[in-house]
Parts: structure tokens; sequence; C-alpha cells
């Protein structure tokens, strides 16, 4: 760690009345100046309700732009403006449009991994932390268009029993485990318990132990001493923080987002001294993509 640069950021932090948003597959040195690590919904409350000069965020540009649309008025910047997400990339505004009507205008339900001018077409969001919650919220007889995540969509429609049609979208990282992945870790580490991300087929969440969002897994390292996680490596490091006892292990260790991985401190400081453009939407497609948004933190 370079801890001269650590103290240097949390100086410009105190000067600029900001705060620093990380997600949790972070690398570790983010976590050093983070004023709060956690997933998309934790964070997503957070971004609501600080009260500060400036956001930087530690994360992908679909995180940054949710942290700007719950809190209009104060200034958010993504530390690596080049941070995307292929699965948010894999849906448009227009395109759900037209699947809208094809369909015959069913309800929207757009994961939080969306852009927010896809947002801006939907009903209302969700995370994989309250996505089951989201859903037992709307009319059951109602058809609901899920997107992007095929994944996601198929497990929360087994388990709530709702008609669900998912967009052919997916998470690269969670799309590699496999069953032999899972076989070989149970060998490896007979007394772990292992816990599957929803962004996972059905067949490696079956063949896991538990299912949990990033937060979830948090949670359950307070339960159990060893865990197997089907989710980005940088988890693990997550639960080492918090728990030194813990013994974590990813499902592959080269389950990496590359994306995720892009911000360091170097770009953090840069951010904090106004190197780096702020996150900029427009008005119609915020105020759209807002009331996406609160509809699921009302309800969570």
């Amino acid at each position: 760690m370079d801890t001269g640069l650590i103290e240097e950021i949390r100086a410009l932090k105190r000067s600029k009345r900001a705060i620093i948003l990380a997600h949790n597959y972070q690398n570790p040195e983010i976590y050093e100046v983070a004023d709060f690590i956690g997933d998309s919904l934790e964070l997503s409350r957070q971004a609501q309700s600080v009260r500060t000069d400036l956001i930087v965020f530690c994360g992908v540009r679909f995180m940054a732009e949710t942290a700007k649309l719950l809190n209009p008025r104060t200034k958010v910047i993504l530390a690596e403006p080049a941070a995307g997400c292929p699965m948010a990339d894999m849906i448009t505004a227009q395109a759900l449009r037209q699947k809208r009507v094809e369909l015959g205008g069913e309800l929207v339900v757009a994961y939080v991994n969306t852009t927010a001018a896809v947002k801006a077409e939907a009903d209302i969001c969700c995370t994989s932390a309250n996505a089951l919650k989201v859903i037992r919220s709307l009319p059951q007889d109602k058809t609901i268009l899920f997107v992007p995540d095929k994944n996601l969509g198929r497990w929360v429609a087994r388990e709530t029993g709702y008609q669900i049609i998912s967009w052919d979208g997916f998470c690269y990282v969670h799309s590699l485990f496999t069953i032999e992945d899972i076989r070989q870790a149970r060998k490896e580490h007979p007394n772990a318990v292992i816990v599957a991300h929803p962004e996972c087929s059905l067949e490696v969440i079956d063949a896991s132990d538990r299912v949990a969002s990033t937060s979830g897994m948090l949670r359950l390292a307070q339960e159990y001493d060893e865990l197997v996680l089907a989710t980005e490596q940088g988890m693990c490091n997550r639960i080492n923080k918090e728990y030194s006892g813990k013994r974590c292990f990813p499902l592959r260790r080269t389950a990496i987002c590359r994306n995720m991985k892009l911000t360091t401190l170097e770009k953090v400081r840069a951010a904090l001294s106004g190197q780096v453009p702020e996150i900029v939407i427009s008005h119609d497609v915020a105020e759209r993509a807002r009331r996406s948004l609160e509809r699921m933190l009302a309800i969570s």
C-alpha cells in the first residue's frame, strides 16, 4: 500500500468535502480510502442519503449514474471513466422500447446494472439483493419483462412463480462458473459452504449450498468459518478485510471483472483534484430513471 498517497487522498477528501463510495469488487487499496463499501443496493442508499459536495465513485459507470440520479444536487465523478459494464451494454433504451411494443406493453423491471437511459424506460429497478422482493411487489397476473440479465431473471421467475420474459444478457464473470468448478471446490474445500451469486446459471446455483448477493455473502461470513464464493474474486478480499479469522476462496481465481479493477489510487486522486469530468444525465432521462429507482428503494 502507498501510505503516502492514501493520506494525500484522505486530506483531499476533507478539503473538497467529498466522500468515496466503493463497490465490493474493488481492489483492497481502494478500501483504504473509501467511506463506504457495499453492493449496488447499499451504495444506492448511501448515495441518496449523503450530504456532501462531491461523491467519487469507485466502481463502474452505471453505479456512478445511479448515485447522480439519487443525489442530483451533488457532483458525482466516476474515478475511472472508462470503467463500463459489458452486461449493461447488452441493452439499449431503443431496443427496450421496441421489445416492449412487440410484447404488448408488459411491465419492465430493470436490473440496476443498466444505463440511466434504460432505467428511464422501466417501471421499476431492482438489484440482486432485492430482486425477489421487487418482483413480489408487482401484480402476479402480469407478465414481466426482466432486463438485461437472463440468469437473474430465470432465478427470480423460478423462486417467485411469476411469468417473466428475460432479456438475453449476462455477466461474463458469473457465466464462467460451471458444475465442474463446484465439484472441484468440494474436493479442495470439503468443509466450506459454497455460495453462488444469482447472476450464475441455475445449474450452478442448484449445485451450490446457498445463493446470495454480495451483501448477503458478507452476512453469511458471520455464520460460517469457511466459504467458497461463486462471484468476482475480489469479494473474498472484502470478507477477509471484515473477518480476519474466516477462510474465503473464490470458486475461480480467474473470475475477475476487468472494469472493476481499472480503478487505482492515482485515479481517485485525479478525480478529487478536478481532473476527471463529472457524471451528466439529461433532465428528461434523469427524471424518469429516478422514478424507477425510487420505487425500488421505497419497497426495499
